[in-house]
């Protein structure tokens, strides 16, 4: 039997009119300080987006997540907050913006496999 661990996560957002706090769901990160596992999925629905607003550039939010899964992975490429403690960047990512991608507030859980709760939380917030 597998050790049930304590994990945190955010859903990643995408807020086209940062005023009117419109949004809608593209992500999950998910951090668990025992397994040492800062992961995270993101989908970007090309339609949807022009639906909200058709001024974004779905390529520029899309080099940004790239440097957020750099972050997440520490690799060099992920700057100095690549190089943080794996709870630090995960604090970091998910921290209150005010910019077009943003996070949900943290929510708790427990489970035994970090990368497979990851991929359930994306198929029940984002798909």
């Amino acid at each position: 039997m597998q050790d049930k661990v304590t994990f945190e996560y955010a859903i990643i957002r995408v807020v086209p009119k940062v005023e009117r706090e419109e949004f809608f769901n593209i992500g999950v990160i998910l951090f668990s300080k025992r397994k040492k596992f800062l992961g995270m999925k993101y989908f970007i629905n090309p339609e949807k987006l022009d639906v909200f607003s058709s001024e974004l550039d779905l390529a520029e939010i899309e080099r940004y997540l790239n440097g957020w899964e750099l972050i997440c992975t520490g690799e060099p490429d992920g700057g100095v907050i690549g190089k943080m403690e794996v709870s630090d960047r995960f604090r970091w990512l998910a921290a209150s913006k005010s910019t077009i991608i943003q996070c949900s507030k943290t929510h708790p859980g427990i489970c035994t496999n970090p990368k497979e709760t990851l991929e359930g939380l994306f198929e029940s917030f984002v798909l």
